[in-house]
């Protein structure tokens, strides 16, 4: 046995001596240099089967689910949704009625795993008044070795820790969890499979997430990513058409195919040749009215896909391209890939080819070191790319990245600075962007009440513009015609056609 092996063997002695009443009766912890291999070239892929013994399981009793982060996070919780109401459990928002409540979780920032704390922390006494809740975390926090860890050691009233790469076991857990009266992790690091035919409990009757691939091969230096959800997937071609197909006999209307790096799907394929610009192209005939994706890396977008962009009308007039500087000496220090150039080039194509296409992005600022010059590089491609909304950060380090490690001069000042700045130069190009929509009539997909105006109707545009109109809650769940009669820098007031 080597030092780092006695070392972990004592460190998880530390951790099970720190136990309240309940004994572990699974621990795996993560390990992100396990999670940083790419061996294996066949994917596993695995049919979802219900045991006989879950059925039933969860009659009578209530969940709550806490999402954090990304799109796929939104899309791992429905199906954790669908597996426990397949069980017999129903959803509910009220801590105090839930029997399992279940945290899934984002490690992309500081903030987002502050955020989780804080919750364990405030309804920590819940345990003392139901005696059997359960406390699940899960998602990319559980991911970190440091995290783990520590929720075993400090935070007892967490009976569950599992990862991105298991959740299709999570009936599993439960019912050890009760029936053992004991206390699990089990937090694989591996380069991941594929669950088909898991159950999902979609947020929505009318928009729907689509996986289509997992995982991310780009290793920014910056990101956990890679290290939290393994190597780049796909699924197979006729599983994503076939789902899509289902949705479109359920009356789904829009869709939003989803991947850390889509447009890198099917280049892991080892039998077939199919790439992005096929699938997107396949869906188009499926007969569904709307189709997004996200997320986008900009080397990985080829001309072909653009070119089907323009090609279909059921292919949205919208694209989040994630470009996180303007400065190429930051760009390579972030392991990007790309230049400045070759960004702006792809956003020509884009716009050759998708015409009156709405662009988003996002944008780190004080990344180490990063120069006044960087930072004007940065304000010089955000008026050059024409974007229409952005979504904004200060670098958060991320321990077990290489980022993590570089040094940096740039004081907190100036990093509060820079962000003020650049949101400055990205609300006019947002303003800008929504101000060429006023006195247009565009179909809207109305979502339902606004949350801020309980009168007014609210939806979206072929271009993910909000819109707020008057109309009747009849019309939730339908494309209508709207005119638009106001723009605002955050959304479109319209009137109903």
């Amino acid at each position: 046995m080597n030092t780092k092996d006695k070392e972990n063997k004592q460190n998880i002695k530390k951790v099970k001596a720190k136990l309240t009443k309940k004994e572990f009766s699974r621990f795996v912890v993560p390990s992100l240099t396990l999670a940083r291999k790419r061996l294996i070239k066949d994917t596993p892929v695995i049919n979802f089967n219900l045991d006989d013994k879950l059925k039933g399981f969860g009659l009578g009793k209530f969940y709550l689910m806490k999402t954090y982060g990304c799109q796929g996070n939104l899309a791992d919780s429905e199906k954790m949704a669908g597996i426990l109401e397949a069980m017999g459990y129903q959803e509910t928002q009220d801590d105090s009625v839930a029997d399992v409540i279940i945290f899934n979780t984002c490690a992309i920032r500081e903030n987002a795993e502050n955020r989780v704390f804080g919750e364990l922390g405030r309804i920590k006494n819940l345990k003392t008044i139901k005696k059997d809740l359960l406390m699940i975390i899960c998602g990319c926090m559980s991911q970190e070795e440091k995290v783990v860890n520590m929720i075993a050691s400090k935070y007892p009233q967490v009976d569950i820790v599992i990862g991105t790469h298991n959740i299709a076991l999570l009936g599993e857990y439960i019912y050890e969890a009760y029936t053992k009266n004991s206390r699990i992790i089990e937090v694989f690091s591996k380069e991941g499979e594929i669950y088909e035919e898991v159950p999902m409990k979609r947020a929505s009757s009318r928009r729907a997430w689509v996986n289509i691939m997992y995982g991310c091969d780009e290793f920014c230096t910056y990101c956990i990513v890679p290290y939290t959800r393994g190597k780049e997937r796909s699924r197979h071609p006729q599983e994503v058409i076939d789902e899509v197909k289902e949705l479109v006999k359920e009356g789904y209307v829009d869709i939003t195919l989803l991947g850390q790096n889509v447009n890198a799907y099917g280049k892991d394929f080892v039998d077939i040749k199919y790439s992005f610009a096929n699938l997107l192209e396949d869906l188009s005939k499926t007969g569904i009215p709307r189709i997004r994706y996200t997320t986008s890396h900009p080397r990985d977008l080829d001309l072909e896909t653009i070119k089907v962009m323009g090609k279909y009308p059921n292919i949205m007039p919208h694209l989040h391209l994630p470009v996180q500087s303007g400065s190429n000496t930051v760009l390579k220090r972030m392991n990007r890939k790309y230049t400045k150039e070759e960004y702006l080039e792809k956003v020509s194509w884009l716009r050759e080819y998708v015409p009156g296409i709405s662009l988003t992005t996002d944008i780190i600022v004080g990344f180490p070191n990063e120069s006044d010059e960087d930072f004007l590089e940065t304000l010089d491609l955000v008026e050059k790319a024409g974007f229409e909304g952005a979504f904004t950060f200060i670098y958060s380090k991320r321990e077990g990245t290489p980022a993590a490690s570089f040094p940096d001069s740039i004081s907190d000042e100036v990093k509060k600075e820079r962000l003020l700045q650049l949101n400055e130069k990205i609300n006019e190009g947002f303003l800008k962007g929504n101000l060429r929509f006023e006195n247009q009539i565009l179909d809207v997909l109305v979502e339902g009440y606004s949350e801020k105006d309980p009168t007014m109707l609210t939806g979206y545009t072929p271009h993910e513009k909000l819109v707020n109109f008057e109309g009747t809650s009849d019309l939730i769940g339908k494309v209508v015609k709207v005119k638009i009669i106001k723009a605002y820098s955050w959304h479109l007031r319209g009137e109903l056609v």
